[in-house]
């Protein structure tokens, strides 16, 4: 699976930029200054006096709905709202106005906002990306593909899931009695558990050096953990009450892409402007979070029955339907992921909480401890084996680095809590301090004694396979857009 457009084709300097995550970073550096500049400004009882430019710009409603505040006009003695006559009329007012149930059994309709725009739209395509690795990791030649060599990482990223989700909740159980209104933290148990692949490899090449199996092992682990975030998003977090009727639009959806296949269309076009969307709109209106409609329809998609390995550099010149759908978006989704982190990150460095704090801990010791542990049950209870060159230092140290949530935690954030407000940001700056996972990883890493390999060290630790060779192919790729 390949991460970048083909080097010839983009100065290095732009490269640099796509290849790296620059405007993510940038993104979420811009939203926190924005936002610490002009904040909302509230009273006493917590109602907002003065809505900051930031959060104005954030919540700014672009198409449908009504005034915030307002509910529909079936307010009064428990009335029903008045519901759209006809059933086209019914969707569209699910899907542009979008109706919500408040406390008080009245309706609000939020519409599409620019916070909605980028949450549940544009992120599709990053997640179907996501989508894509997975997919790829199971076909031959994937690293999922062979169940001795993904065992004992499948495992640890089992632990790298419960280590943190335990972490978070213990603390949430804990501080209950003291701290009043702890419980409301609970929701958030799952935004420690991510691990964000892109800065965790960086963090790690830097790390183990040049062709490392920890290097391999970790990718392995992260894509894994990609697949059970997925899982989470869809089953933990709703985004409103669940109809699953309209599951049955994503049957058609899939059934759709599946006959263009079998027609052998092979533009990406067809299958993301007519079964993507569909697919889209039957997750928005059946309640799964949006941002994952593409899901189902990525395998359907025409694609190489075989995988050259996680970050591979020949997959560049792989051009089946499901690669040319990766390379033309690559680049949009890394503006994509700077529009999310300016839409996201812009949190009051005040709204440092308790919930902050939990997601800290969940992650950087989480997320190690879970990962160690479950790697030792593989090795002594399984008896799995540790790819040949690693111990249990390498694991605690890779642990350390996947603690580096950020771009899926940051979202988890906002899926786990809907309404803006001071647990929302105090978990997001939980997610926004995960950067530090790669300052305590070198910390850790020099602690336990490990150094970057040299290529003859290299040489010797490694051992014909998928990881190695994937790990290789991953490293002339980052050397080749550097």
């Amino acid at each position: 699976m390949s991460h970048a457009a083909k080097p010839s084709q983009t100065p290095r300097s732009i490269r640099f930029l796509f290849e790296n995550s620059i405007f993510l970073i940038a993104g979420a550096i811009g939203a926190l200054l924005w936002a610490n500049m002009d904040p909302d400004v509230s009273n006493k009882a917590g109602q907002i006096t003065h809505s900051g430019s930031y959060n104005s710009f954030v919540h700014h409603r672009l198409m449908g709905g009504e005034d915030h505040g307002h509910a529909t006009p079936a307010v009064a003695a428990h009335e029903e709202p008045a519901a759209p006559t006809g059933f086209f009329a019914n969707i569209y007012d699910k899907i542009v106005n979008r109706p919500m149930p408040t406390a008080d059994g009245t309706v609000q309709r939020h519409g599409i906002t620019v916070h909605f725009l980028i949450n549940d739209i544009l992120m599709a395509l990053f997640f179907a990306i996501a989508a894509k690795e997975v997919w790829e990791s199971l076909l031959p030649g994937g690293a999922l593909s062979n169940p001795r060599k993904a065992a004992t990482p499948l495992l640890a990223t089992l632990g790298g899931v419960l280590g943190p989700a335990a972490v978070y909740m213990f603390g949430v159980m804990w501080f209950d009695t003291p701290v009043p209104g702890v419980r409301e933290l609970a929701p958030g148990w799952a935004i420690p558990c991510a691990t964000d692949i892109a800065f965790s490899y960086l963090v790690a090449r830097l790390i183990f050096g040049n062709g490392h199996p920890a290097i391999a092992f970790l990718l392995l682990l992260a894509i894994a953990d990609d697949a059970a975030g997925l899982v989470i998003l869809a089953v933990a977090y709703p985004s409103k009450p669940l109809e699953p009727q309209w599951l049955l639009l994503t049957a058609v959806a899939m059934a759709m892409a599946y006959g263009l296949r079998k027609m052998r269309v092979q533009s990406f076009w067809a299958y993301l402007l007519v079964p993507g969307v569909l697919s889209w709109i039957s997750f928005d209106l059946t309640g799964i979070h949006a941002a994952l409609g593409l899901v189902p329809i990525i395998p359907l998609l025409p694609h190489a029955h075989t995988d050259l390995g996680i970050f591979a550099r020949e997959e560049l010149n792989r051009h089946d339907t499901l690669n040319e759908f990766e390379h033309w978006w690559k680049n949009p989704v890394e503006l994509i992921l700077g529009v999310f982190g300016l839409a996201n990150a812009g949190v009051v460095l005040s709204s440092i909480g308790l919930g902050t704090w939990l997601v800290v801990v969940g992650l950087l010791v989480g997320k190690p401890v879970g990962i160690t542990v479950l790697t030792w049950i593989a090795v002594k209870l399984f008896k799995l084996e540790m790819p040949k060159g690693m111990g249990y230092r390498h694991i605690i140290t890779l642990g350390t680095i996947a603690s580096i949530g950020f771009t899926v935690a940051l979202f988890v954030s906002t899926a786990a809590f809907k309404t803006p407000g001071p647990i929302q940001d105090s978990v997001k700056m939980g997610a926004l301090l995960s950067f530090f996972g790669a300052v305590v990883a070198f910390i850790v890493a020099k602690a336990l004694g490990i150094r970057p390999l040299s290529p003859e060290d290299s040489m010797e630790v490694s051992e014909p396979g998928v990881e190695d060779e994937s790990t290789m192919n991953a490293d002339a790729l980052v050397e080749s857009c550097a």
